[in-house]
């Protein structure tokens, strides 16, 4: 049987200038999952687990998006990338057999807002952010991107 978790990321470090420079942008970002508070720790209520809280599979998918997020503001920056702003839409899907299960893939679905440099190269940075992120390196689950990428 498979479940389907969702969970969102918004950068909320914007100080006005974007990416414009390394420590011209605060890290700071607010992670939800519908109808619950952030970061609140129970199970899944498919697992009997306090569904006002997060679970342990919105969180590991938070870890995911969070990563992947402050890994790109950094390549963002290093390669003159202006970020306005930027959300996450992921999903991701376990499949449980009996007592056990696992993740079988996360999606993330980033969608950037530039105001300056190069588009094409902004949207390829996201393949090199999912090669520095520590946790997408460290799952043993795919970890798909289908990001977006705009101009402001």
């Amino acid at each position: 049987m498979d479940h389907s978790f969702a969970v969102s990321v918004e950068w909320t470090g914007n100080r006005g200038t974007g990416t414009s420079g390394y420590r011209d942008f605060g890290r700071d970002n607010t992670l939800t999952t519908e109808g619950r508070p952030p970061l609140y720790g129970s199970a899944a209520r498919v697992f009997h687990g306090d569904a006002d809280r997060w679970n342990p599979e919105e969180t590991l998918m938070a870890a995911l998006v969070e990563c992947h997020l402050l890994s790109y503001l950094y390549l963002a920056a290093k390669n003159g990338i202006v970020v306005e702003s930027y959300t996450d839409a992921a999903t991701g899907t376990i499949a449980t057999e009996g007592e056990a299960g696992r993740f079988t893939e996360v999606t993330l679905r980033p969608v950037v807002t530039i105001s300056s440099g190069d588009p094409a190269l902004a949207q390829s940075l996201h393949d090199d952010a999912e090669r520095i992120c520590f946790i997408a390196q460290s799952v043993n689950f795919p970890v798909r991107h289908e990001p977006t990428t705009e101009v402001a």
